[in-house]
C-alpha cells in the first residue's frame, strides 16, 4: 500500500527535525509519536499557538491560545480602556506616559503618548485586529488579569467611536487617540476628584477611596508600578506644556538646530522643534493633541504650568491629607468638616488658582491647604514664582 500524503509529510518533518536536532536526538523522533508532539519538541510549542507571523515580533494567535489567555474582563467602561493603554505602554518599555483627556459634550477624547519601543508603520492598523499581539513569549498576568492575548486593542476599538495610532515608529514611541461616545461606553460621572491615598501596615501607599474614575485608575496603576513608567495626566494643553518643557530641557541645541523633520524624533520630544505658536499647534495636532494657536502662545510663554507625574502627586496628596487631618479636627468645639469635603474643596481651590497663576506667573508647590479653627476656614496656597 502506498504511504498516505500525511505519512509522507510526517516522515519529511521527522527527517528535517533529525537534521536540526542532531543524530543524538533523532532516535526519539523515530517512533509512532504524534506530529503535534514533534512540532512542539522542535519549536517549543510556538507554532501551535500562532495562526500567522506578522513580522517585527508580532503574531496573530490561534483562537484556542487567545481563549487560554482570556482576561478577567473586557472593556466595559472608559477607565478599562485607560488601564489597557497603560499596560501596553509598560510592556513597550516606556519610561514616561502622557495621558491627555478632555470631555466635549457626550464625547471623551483620550490621547495616550509614550516613549516606548514603538510600532512599525505597516502594523499600526493590524494591531487592532483580534488575537494580534507582540507578547507570544512575554504574556503578563497582573492586578488587571492576563495581558498578551491580543484582545485589548480589539476590544477597545469595538467599543469606541474611533481608535487609532496617530504616530509611531520603532524606537520612537507611540501616540494612541480614542474618540469615545460616553453614551455607548460609560465613564464615572465624577472625573475631577483625586483619590484618597493611605499607607498600609507595611508603609506602602494604596488608594483608600474615591470614585473609580480615570484619575484613580491611573493612580492605582502608578502605585502598582513604583519604578516605571512615570505617568502624567491632564488636559491636552497641560500635556503639551509638559512635553514641550521636558523636551526643551532634554534635547541639545545642536539636535534642535539640525532637525528639520520633527517626525525623526521620539513622539514625546517633537514639540521642542516648534519655531512659533502656529508650528507648535501643528506638531501637537500631528500627535493627536488639539490645541488652539492662542493656547500654543501661552505654552511658549510659560503661562501653562507643567504637570507633576502621578507618583509625586500621590505622595503630595498623602501628605496633604495628613496635614488636613491635623488641622481640620484641632478645635473640637467649632466647625467640623468631613475629610471628603475638605479634599473636594481643595481640588476646587486648585482649579480656581489657575487664573492667578496665568496672570502673575506663579504656580502651586503643593495642594491648597484647608484649615478650620473655631468658625473660620482658612485656605493656604503654597506657591513659587515661575
Amino acid at each position: 500500500m502506498a504511504p498516505s500524503t500525511e505519512d509522507a509529510d510526517f516522515k519529511a518533518a521527522k527527517d528535517q527535525a533529525a537534521s536540526e536536532l542532531g543524530t543524538a536526538q533523532a532516535p526519539a523522533l523515530a517512533g509512532d509519536g504524534c506530529l503535534i508532539d514533534f512540532i512542539e519538541q522542535v519549536s517549543g510549542g510556538a507554532h501551535l499557538r500562532v495562526e500567522e507571523n506578522l513580522g517585527n515580533g508580532y503574531v496573530k494567535l490561534r483562537t484556542e491560545e487567545a481563549e487560554r489567555r482570556q482576561a478577567k474582563h473586557d472593556i466595559r467602561n472608559v477607565e478599562d480602556a485607560v488601564v489597557e493603554l497603560l499596560r501596553n505602554a509598560r510592556d513597550a518599555e516606556a519610561e514616561k506616559v502622557f495621558i491627555a483627556t478632555i470631555r466635549e459634550g457626550d464625547r471623551r477624547i483620550l490621547t495616550v503618548l509614550d516613549d516606548g519601543i514603538g510600532i512599525p508603520v505597516d502594523l499600526q492598523e493590524t494591531i487592532f485586529d483580534a488575537r494580534v499581539t507582540s507578547k507570544l513569549e512575554t504574556m503578563i498576568e497582573d492586578d488587571w488579569g492576563v495581558h498578551g492575548r491580543g484582545m485589548a486593542l480589539y476590544s477597545i476599538k469595538s467599543n469606541v467611536s474611533s481608535a487609532r495610532v496617530v504616530s509611531s515608529a520603532p524606537g520612537l514611541g507611540s501616540s494612541f487617540r480614542l474618540d469615545i461616545d460616553t453614551g455607548e461606553l460609560a465613564e464615572k460621572s465624577d472625573q475631577s476628584t483625586f483619590p484618597s491615598i493611605k499607607r498600609d501596615d507595611d508603609g506602602q501607599l494604596y488608594v483608600a477611596r474615591g470614585p473609580k474614575n480615570i484619575l484613580r485608575t491611573a493612580a492605582e496603576f502608578t502605585l502598582a508600578h513604583p519604578n516605571r513608567p512615570l505617568v502624567y495626566i491632564g488636559s491636552p494643553s497641560e500635556v503639551v506644556a509638559t512635553m514641550h518643557e521636558q523636551a526643551m530641557r532634554t534635547l541639545s541645541s545642536d539636535t534642535l538646530l539640525f532637525t528639520d523633520d520633527p517626525s525623526v524624533l521620539p513622539v514625546t520630544q517633537r514639540l521642542a522643534c516648534a519655531s512659533d505658536a502656529a508650528d507648535l499647534m501643528l506638531i501637537a495636532a500631528s500627535l493627536g493633541l488639539d490645541i488652539s494657536e492662542r493656547t500654543a502662545h501661552r505654552v511658549l510663554a510659560g503661562q501653562i504650568a507643567s504637570l507633576s507625574d502621578l507618583s509625586a502627586r500621590t505622595h503630595r496628596n498623602r501628605q496633604a491629607q495628613a496635614d488636613h487631618s491635623q488641622e481640620v479636627y484641632r478645635d473640637n468645639r467649632g466647625l467640623k468638616l468631613a475629610a471628603e469635603d475638605i479634599e473636594a474643596f481643595s481640588r476646587e481651590m486648585e482649579k480656581a488658582f489657575e487664573q492667578l497663576a496665568k496672570r502673575y506667573y506663579i504656580s502651586l508647590t503643593d495642594l491648597p491647604r484647608i484649615q478650620v479653627k473655631g468658625d473660620v476656614i482658612t485656605v493656604r496656597f503654597p506657591i513659587e514664582k515661575d
